[in-house]
């Protein structure tokens, strides 16, 4: 995996840390007494940065105690205004104040600062006792009527002060009681002999609600368009999380038990979008699928290859541990057009160029030793580059909450799943710079991502003489069949004897044919495998590291003891997907305990296709027979006839109470009516992992893992 700015993040984690503290009076200089110069060539709107996290920042030239303002408004407030990204307009403020507030938003105390005017309509506000760090400093500006309002606390000093910023304030810091907001600011005041990690965690929010690319209509007003972002679950969803995440206390961190830990991924992202690439097909709905890829790269310096993969690093920092992690996971991309007339165009690797689902490195939380918790970021990559078809990929940030597992050896796993709103976009060369043109499609991906530890060495013969249990969910699109949509998940059994492994599959399939109608059937399979160890290629040479082939078709990982396996499947007879499989167990399943659950749902209407992410919801497991299921998460679809998709909204639903079996082997089943989840939960009783099929409302599949809460 590329390991880039990893380093850089602990060395300049621990320079903010070192400098930020005490009453923020000082900071990193490294630019003081440069002139401020802002060319328009910064606007968002044109610029396009694969490798930056979306958000332009035009900073560089700051003094170490200013910072840059650009006020935002919706488009119907100054409709000949300087058009930016977002659909929002760039205005020169009527007035700008700055005051400190609390929890409360009123204006309590006056702020020393200074107001000059910078290039475009921007200000550039000084703090003389330097750049807050806590959320207790607004900046208000004023252009006509509106009012908006940011903190200026912003870790690249490129405050945007535009509905973005003003939900974070009005909606997300008057949500904090008195006693919140002073444990917050008690944490941002604490100084180097009684550091709080988390003083950092505001800056670094208000920087993020940035990197979503959620389009504010242009007929809306201020209210309107803070309206419109806290109906979009996954943008308020992070928000929250975040505020949430500020208030953990330090004690709360835990460390992993290697300065630095790297892990084989297995990844599934499954889509829901609507595509505007062939503009022939009137913006048609579409299914996409991800998995997980090596690639190659070659130059003149000969060849390297990326493996998919994270990184954690763990340090102690006056006396706090840190957790710094990256992944990157190269990934190719499959997907399926839907339009009115129930006409499908299938969409492979001759269309979608190799990608990259890389997350910017950056510090989390291991609370309780077992969930890493915090905001990610996700890199904006580029595919195409000299052909006649450039585009440019963004993705929405995401809340992190993982489990990491012990297995025999301490943090072997690293398990979750997160929802990304994202878009591609038309991009033009001109000259060594790339500009942003149309929208070519508007997606949200669910995710399951499987980190399992490197092992120098690994043998096949760890897995030897073992049963296991698996589940699986693969998806097939394809044109040229009567079916053109195909979505399978199984559950089943694997026994492997030397690189032998015998299957035996239950599948449950979600169809829908060529004239549009959904189908939901089972079916049993029993097949033979070829288990083998797949080396990656290092510098140093060949090394074995866990990596393992499935036949032609799957890749994937083990755990080092061989107790978790998990393959992406590529071009089988069944589509593209994901295995996991855990070894069985003796002794009954677990009777109790509490777990959170993540993954998706996918669902087939009459008329609509569903995509349902499952975040922050909890399985309780009440008794040897009963469990429970609060669900909680986001929902999206899509309306065939008329392509419309639909922001996600909240999931809806009522506590739902199962019927538990325990089936022997570690294999369990919950039911509620036409609601079932089965798979399989593993030897420590720490993870379930589950495929869902319920046909109450059309027909739905899905895979979910449910990883144990403290």
């Amino acid at each position: 995996m590329r390991f880039t700015g990893l380093l850089a993040l602990g060395s300049l984690l621990g320079t903010a840390l070192l400098t930020g503290c005490g009453d923020g009076s000082k900071s990193i200089d490294n630019v003081k007494g440069q002139p401020n110069s802002f060319p328009p060539a910064t606007n968002a709107l044109d610029d396009f940065q694969p490798g930056s996290t979306g958000d332009s920042s035009n900073s560089t030239d700051l003094g170490d105690k200013e910072v840059l303002v650009t006020l935002e408004v919706p488009g119907n407030l100054a409709p000949t205004a300087e058009l930016t990204r977002r659909n929002l307009r760039i205005v020169a403020p009527d007035q700008i104040s700055v005051y400190r507030s609390d929890n409360t938003l009123r204006q309590l105390a006056s702020v020393d600062y200074e107001v000059r005017n910078g290039k475009d309509g921007r200000r550039i506000v000084n703090f003389p006792e330097g750049v807050p760090q806590g959320p207790d400093v607004i900046i208000e500006a004023r252009y006509g009527n509106a009012v908006l309002r940011a903190l200026a606390a912003d870790s690249d000093r490129d405050i945007k002060i535009n509905p973005f910023s003003e939900y974070l304030v009005s909606k997300t810091l008057a949500g904090y009681t008195g006693t919140e907001f002073d444990q917050v600011m008690d944490c941002v005041d604490s100084d180097q002999s009684d550091l709080c990690i988390n003083k950092f965690v505001w800056p670094s929010l208000a920087d993020l609600v940035h990197d979503f690319e959620i389009d504010i209509p242009a007929n809306l007003s201020v209210p309107g368009a803070v309206d419109l972002l806290a109906a979009r679950t996954d943008f308020a969803g992070f928000v929250n999380n975040i505020a949430q995440y500020a208030l953990f206390d330090s004690s709360a961190s835990g460390s992993v038990s290697a300065a630095s830990i790297d892990y084989n991924s297995v990844f599934l992202g499954m889509e829901l979008g609507r595509s505007f690439l062939e503009s022939s097909l009137g913006g048609p709905g579409q299914w996409g699928v991800r998995i997980a890829k090596e690639e190659r790269l070659e130059d003149e310096n000969g060849v390297s290859y990326i493996y998919p993969g994270l990184t954690l690093t763990s340090f102690e920092l006056l006396g706090i541990n840190v957790t710094s992690l990256a992944g990157d996971i190269p990934y190719d991309r499959e997907t399926l057009l839907h339009t009115a007339d129930q006409s499908f165009f299938s969409r492979g690797t001759e269309t979608w160029r190799r990608n990259s689902h890389a997350s910017a490195p950056g510090a989390a939380t291991l609370q309780d030793d077992t969930r890493l918790v915090g905001g990610r970021a996700l890199f904006q990559s580029v595919t195409g580059r000299g052909s006649s078809r450039v585009i440019g990929w963004t993705r929405n940030p995401y809340y992190q909450d993982a489990y990491v597992g012990s297995g025999d050896d301490d943090n072997d796993q690293v398990l979750m799943g997160y929802f990304s709103g994202g878009k591609a976009i038309r991009l033009k060369a001109v000259g060594e710079e790339l500009k942003r043109q149309d929208t070519v499609e508007n997606h949200f991906l669910s995710a399951l991502e499987i980190n399992l530890r490197r092992t120098t060495g690994f043998q096949l013969s760890t897995l030897d003489s073992r049963s296991y249990n698996t589940v699986s969910f693969v998806s097939r699109f394809d044109q040229n069949r009567l079916q053109p949509l195909l979505m399978e998940a199984g559950t089943g059994r694997w026994s492997i004897n030397g690189g032998t492994v015998a299957e035996e599959l239950t599948t449950r399939q979600m169809t829908r044919d060529n004239n549009g109608q959904a189908a939901l059937d089972t079916g049993n399979r029993s097949q033979v495998r070829t288990l083998a160890l797949k080396e990656s290629i290092r510098p140093s040479g060949p090394e074995q590291t866990g990596r393992l082939s499935l036949d032609s078709v799957g890749v994937g990982a083990s755990s080092p003891d061989g107790a978790l396996l998990a393959f992406n499947l590529d071009d089988s007879p069944q589509g593209d997907g994901l295995i996991i499989a855990g070894r069985q167990v003796d002794g009954p399943a677990p009777s109790s305990g509490r777990y959170r659950l993540q993954g998706f749902v996918l669902g087939l209407g009459a008329d609509d296709n569903r995509l349902r992410h499952f975040q922050n919801s909890v399985l309780t497991i009440a008794s040897p027979i009963q469990a429970r299921l609060a669900m909680a998460g986001v929902d999206v679809s899509q309306r065939i006839s008329s392509g419309t998709l639909n922001s996600p909204a909240a999931i809806d639903k009522p506590l739902q109470v199962f019927d538990y079996t325990d089936l022997g082997d570690g294999q369990v089943r919950l039911r509620n009516g036409d609601l079932v989840l089965e798979g399989f939960v593993t030897g420590d009783h720490d993870s379930l992992f589950l495929t869902v099929q319920d046909s109450r409302d059309g027909v739905d599949l899905g895979l979910v893992i449910a990883t144990r809460q403290p």
